[in-house]
């Protein structure tokens, strides 16, 4: 190349070298499930789930084995018949329950922890949103999912809360009926890239554990319409891929580290609710106004000092709910707007007050450090938020809009 030579640069605008690598995402994402639909179509997971269930049979003991068979001999009954009577058996537990062709008894025994789980299906076949399979789990006894868990693919809802269990089956990928999946305030420390192929899930809660980060495996639950990851210990950032979300209309991430409103959540054109409240917001995206059918945003506790002004056009708007400490500027369609509930939440205190208060983070930074040398973990459990929740409830019934909650403090001397 000459010294004095002058080269051409390309310069093109960078939605069109978006627009290109998100196409070409959504290729290679239409080839991941083919791929997986072939996989699923061919018998090998059949023949491999096969020699897993018997071999879990030949582990039984023979009152489990003739417990097992008579269950599986009444499971495929055609006809209805009446059944009323008790059975306590030293399968894990006492079963106490009527069968009268359609089986909603209640299973409470004791493997390692407690077992509620409750089966409200029938013999017959149902349509899915006429029988629903719900397992909970619950207390702190659980430190394991049960083992019998395998078997039971059937299951339309999971509910597992405040137990000790660190994370989720090996073989999470074979409940493709589940519907809703609510893990909160356990002590899961990662979720498995084979929750992506759990394609019926509308609702996952995941909120008040210990995610630090989140697989873009699950941008393949397209039919995903509530997801919470509330109160996690160190989130930060949600993968690109959740951009396939389409159908979702409740976000929620608050009490997490997020410093700016993650890409993902401004291409869910369809969200309804998105709360970030507790976070380190400094401030919003002036494109917010891409979600146009948001109705809920709830942003307090961080530390923004101003409100974009394209909140003004996005129609659906109806509640805000922002911190008032630090805020210089707000769009005046948004504070005199009769159809939109605008919550500041305010705190005047003194300057000494502020000092007191800035030293007592200083102590928790430092105590939480100690705690994290020594091996434990911050433990959050959401009683502030469900708080806010309740007070803001009550605000549907009020004909007035609030402006500001203030706290004042008041110093006599006599």
């Amino acid at each position: 190349m000459g010294f004095g030579r002058k080269v051409d640069v390309p310069v093109s605008d960078l939605s069109v070298i978006r627009g290109i690598w998100e196409v070409r995402v959504k290729k290679h994402r239409q080839r991941q499930k083919k791929e997986q639909q072939r996989i699923e179509k061919s018998a090998l997971s059949r023949i491999d789930q096969q020699w897993q269930y018997r071999i879990y049979c030949k582990s039984l003991r023979p009152n489990e084995q003739n417990l097992l068979h008579q269950y599986l001999q009444r499971s495929t009954r055609t006809e209805v018949q009446e059944y009323t009577g008790e059975y306590t058996g030293e399968y894990t537990g006492e079963y106490t329950g009527e069968y009268t062709g359609e089986y909603t008894g209640e299973y409470t025994g004791e493997y390692t922890g407690e077992y509620t789980g409750e089966y409200t299906g029938s013999d017959q076949q149902q349509d899915p949103d006429e029988s629903k399979l719900k397992l909970q789990l619950d207390g702190d006894s659980w430190t394991e999912f049960p083992p019998e868990l395998r078997w039971s693919t059937f299951l339309t809802e999971l509910h597992v809360t405040r137990t000790k269990i660190c994370r989720l089956p090996e073989y999470l990928a074979l409940f493709t009926q589940l519907l809703v999946l609510h893990v909160p305030k356990n002590s899961i420390a990662e979720l498995p890239p084979e929750i992506g192929k759990l394609t019926a899930l509308r609702e996952l809660n995941v909120s008040y554990n210990r995610l630090s980060k989140v697989p873009p495996e699950l941008g393949h639950c397209e039919n995903l319409e509530r997801l919470e990851l509330a109160g996690n210990y160190n989130l930060s950032e949600l993968p690109f891929e959740l951009s396939s979300l389409k159908r979702l209309v409740h976000l929620d991430i608050a009490e997490n580290r997020f410093v700016s409103i993650p890409v993902c959540a401004l291409r869910m054109s369809v969200l309804q609710l998105l709360d970030l409240s507790h976070n380190r917001l400094s401030d919003l995206p002036q494109d917010m106004d891409r979600l146009e059918q948001l109705v809920s945003l709830f942003v307090h506790k961080n530390n923004l000092s101003y409100l974009p002004h394209c909140l003004t056009n996005i129609s659906t708007l109806r509640m805000i709910v922002v911190s008032g400490d630090e805020l210089t500027c707000i769009p005046t369609k948004l504070c005199h707007n009769p159809n939109i509930k605008f919550i500041r939440l305010c705190d005047n205190v003194t300057s000494a007050e502020k000092k007191k208060k800035e030293e007592k983070k200083e102590e928790k930074k430092v105590k939480r450090r100690r705690w994290r040398e020594l091996g434990k973990e911050e433990v959050k459990d959401g009683r502030e938020k469900e708080f806010i929740e309740a007070y803001i409830s009550t605000l549907t019934d009020r004909d007035t809009v609030p402006y500001s909650t203030t706290k004042v403090s008041i110093s006599c001397l006599l």
